[in-house]
């Protein structure tokens, strides 16, 4: 039987434990910031029965095996328990349950996450705050990256690490990034015009890419023209997202230049690399029941396994969930941006190859 043999320095971190006391720092600042700004820090499951229906995020599973799950299931059959891909269910429930503003440091887990800027368990900031929008939001996330690059300056070599803009953080609508970048509509041109676009600026498409599909090719156009044409800004706000990238934001209608609306939601990007994620959150279980059907067709037809669609989440949003803007960050991500650094491996101890 053939085995990999473990390389002599497979024990070691792959960063430096200089970078692993700077990162403490920057770890005691963000709790500092949260604190200082009214949130109070929260703890989550990270195994739980309930997993974000995503058609794009793939969770990690893991069986449970219990004397309680034999009488339910007659059978010695595990019951399935899913590590999180985001604290976001969790969360929302304390916020159904009374919370006001919250934040949690935590790990989450995503399948297929390998790369100089993934891995399959990373880091990840979460926060929600009642009676606030994305636009609120954005306001915060910029105050909170100045107080982290702040801090970095203070433990770490300024020479390597790359400046935020003086002026506020650029913010661009979705739309206008794409009228600006990919000369063509995000909210209202064809499946049809995005193909024509892609031959006239030599974009290759993948292999089983679905070329009737709209959202497909605003993603294709995202990657390859649009993120890097934010490198240039330093920082920058993409905002007001097309509804079928809406995941679990609003949907607002009024004022906007597409004829299904716009999803309130933002990404922020530094030195065009996606940092967080935040929206506007929808309130509406019949939506959300809608969402999660979606997404798990959407699985199903890429052969995909199915995720439960029924969850402790849609239990407190019948109950109801108050208005909220929540972000997820990730933390490593912003962690190697603050410090200098190139890859997630220079700032995590054991990434996934060693742990």
């Amino acid at each position: 039987m053939n085995q990999s043999v473990p390389d002599s320095s497979d024990y070691l971190p792959t960063a430096s434990i200089e970078t692993l006391k700077q990162r403490s720092h920057l770890l005691h600042a963000v709790r500092n910031f949260f604190e200082a700004n009214g949130y109070w820090e929260v703890e989550t499951p990270i195994l739980s029965r309930d997993s974000v229906v995503d058609a794009h995020i793939d969770p990690f599973t893991t069986e449970w095996h219990s004397d309680e799950g034999r009488v339910v299931n007659q059978k010695s059959h595990p019951i399935i328990r899913y590590l999180q891909t985001s604290p976001e269910f969790a969360m929302k429930r304390l916020l159904t349950a009374g919370a006001d503003q919250i934040y949690q440091i935590t790990h989450a887990f995503r399948q297929a996450e390998r790369g100089t800027l993934h891995n399959p368990e990373f880091s990840m900031l979460e926060w929600y705050r009642r009676g606030e929008t994305h636009i609120d939001q954005m306001t915060f996330v910029e105050l909170l990256v100045r107080h982290i690059y702040d801090a970095a300056d203070s433990v770490s070599d300024q020479s390597t690490q790359t400046m935020l803009p003086d002026d506020q953080f650029l913010r661009l609508s979705y739309e206008d990034a794409f009228l600006k970048y990919a000369d063509l509509s995000a909210l209202n041109s064809t499946a049809e015009a995005f193909q024509r676009m892609a031959i006239e600026k030599q974009i290759s498409v993948p292999s089983g890419f679905d070329q009737n599909d709209c959202l497909s090719w605003q993603n294709l156009f995202l990657v390859e023209v649009v993120e890097p044409a934010l490198r240039k800004w330093g920082a920058v706000f993409l905002y007001d997202y097309p509804p079928e990238q809406a995941a679990l934001a609003c949907i607002r209608q009024d004022d906007n230049p597409g004829p299904r609306g716009v999803a309130e939601r933002f990404e922020l990007y530094l030195q065009g690399i996606e940092i967080c994620n935040g929206y506007h959150e929808l309130t509406d279980p019949h939506e959300v029941r809608i969402r999660f059907r979606q997404q798990s067709a959407l699985r199903l037809k890429e052969n995909r396994p199915a995720l439960p669609e029924e969850s402790t989440l849609l239990q407190a949003m019948e109950a109801g969930l108050p208005a909220c803007a929540g972000t997820a960050l990730g933390w490593d991500r912003l962690v190697m941006l603050a410090l200098g650094k190139q890859s997630l491996q220079e700032v995590i101890a054991f990434p996934f190859e060693r742990a």
